[in-house]
């Protein structure tokens, strides 16, 4: 009973009320967010619509979803992360229920581009206001917690997904909605607003508020000209790269290899299920060890695992792989957002946020595209040159973590300074 106590207390203990609600409104959100994993089939099907047609409508969709994501940081930073929240559940309720009922394609387009955008701008605001509220020491923890929330949430999603697409697709969209509506009723309930918590209370002498600001204030610009953040957010498109083969070509090598759907859907189910029920244990795994080191490991497994796949010409070794490189992804989250968190100043938060997540959509599109020229010329090389790339990236870790905590050990020095203009006081865009 000790034990279990305090593996409790290791994986979820000291998180404060606020964080659960943001928790449970990740969860819920992730869960009925099925929709658009069908967008594709619900045109071809049901619309009418040819196959080129329905890649760019969900093109659109991509494409809302990066924007979406620049303009959730910088609401989230200048208008809250409350609000910010609220807004894009509420929009994204009132958009599905559109889509349930639109006929014309232009007009699904123009829908799906707009679901892109509000689906994605929650992203930075749920991250930031998970920073602002649990302390620092604590933070390792509520971002491996996240991350399960996340990864349990699509699994769920998936699983109802391909139940309500049977029965009715209207049914999934209204579904769809009455979920992101219900995690909006928990934000709304429970949720505070967090963005005055990073807002130093410190009343400016009247020479200081009268006189004009002539430094260009910090914004979404301070992010992309931030050397270190970046080349930690160049690190992680590395890994997003490695961790997109899974869904982008492995499929592909599988069907080469004599391998069909049904061999696949196991490979994917066996790296959702490993997270599901490993990655609680993390936290007790890692927090005794540098960051930066435990991002080297995670990219070395990734690589490792993925460069095993050219020798893979069986079920079994995809498997196997499959495992190795899940371990890699699992021991990879809490680090990765805890580095991004502690990079950022805490009046950009959101902006730095969602300059991280960029990572992800630029991946779903580098991966693919050069990824498929890759094994259709190279063949099975083509996994040996993805675990090369994994492996500089691990050893980038490596060089770049000591200059990298230097940089956030001066931040949290400056942080702890009052601000003595109104640009340090009030973010803009």
């Amino acid at each position: 009973m000790y034990a279990l106590r305090r593996w409790w207390h290791d994986t979820a203990g000291g998180l404060p009320a606020t964080f659960w609600y943001l928790w449970a409104g990740l969860l819920i959100n992730r869960a009925g967010a099925f929709a658009m994993l069908f967008l594709s089939l619900y045109l071809t099907d049901v619309r009418g619509a040819s196959e080129g047609l329905a890649g760019t409508v969900v093109g659109a969709y991509g494409a809302g979803g990066a924007a979406g994501v620049l303009l959730g940081g910088v609401l989230a930073d200048q208008w809250g992360r409350r609000a910010t929240l609220l807004a894009a559940h509420l929009a994204t309720v009132g958009l599905m229920v559109a889509l349930a009922f639109t006929r014309p394609l232009l007009l699904i387009a123009v829908l799906s581009a707009l679901i892109g955008v509000v689906h994605s701008m929650p992203s930075p605001a749920f991250v930031a206001a998970i920073v602002d509220v649990v302390p620092a020491e604590r933070r390792s923890r509520a971002f491996n917690l996240q991350f399960w929330a996340f990864n349990l949430g699509m699994a769920v999603a998936s699983l109802l997904a391909g139940i309500l697409a049977e029965a009715s697709f209207t049914a999934l969209f209204l579904v769809d909605a009455g979920a992101t509506l219900t995690a909006a009723a928990v934000i709304g309930w429970k949720v505070p607003e967090t963005l005055r918590l990073t807002q130093p209370a410190v009343d400016l002498p009247p020479a200081t508020r009268a006189a004009p600001v002539r430094a260009r204030r910090p914004g979404l610009h301070t992010a992309l000209t931030d050397r270190t953040f970046l080349i930690f957010v160049g690190l992680t498109f590395v890994l997003a790269v490695l961790t997109m083969q899974t869904s982008t070509i492995m499929p592909l090598a599988m069907r080469a290899d004599g391998l069909g759907p049904s061999a696949y859907g196991l490979v994917v189910a066996l790296g959702g299920a490993l997270i599901v029920v490993g990655q609680l244990f993390v936290p007790r795994l890692i927090d005794r060890h540098r960051k930066d080191v435990v991002l080297a490991a995670s990219t070395a497994l990734l690589a490792l695992g993925f460069g095993a796949l050219a020798i893979a010409d069986e079920l079994a070794i995809y498997l196997g792989a499959a495992v190795v490189w899940t371990v890699g992804s699992m021991l990879a989250a809490p680090p990765n957002a805890q580095i991004n968190a502690d990079l950022a100043p805490p009046q950009l938060r959101a902006r730095y946020q969602s300059v991280f997540y960029l990572t992800f959509p630029a991946a779903a599109f580098v991966a693919p595209t050069l990824g498929g020229v890759s094994l259709q010329h190279l063949g099975d090389r083509h996994w040996l040159i993805v675990g090369g790339l994994g492996l500089l990236a691990a050893l980038g870790h490596l060089l770049a973590g000591p200059p990298r905590e230097r940089h956030v050990a001066a931040l949290r020095a400056a942080a702890r300074q009052e601000p003595t203009t109104i640009a340090d006081r009030v973010p803009t865009a």
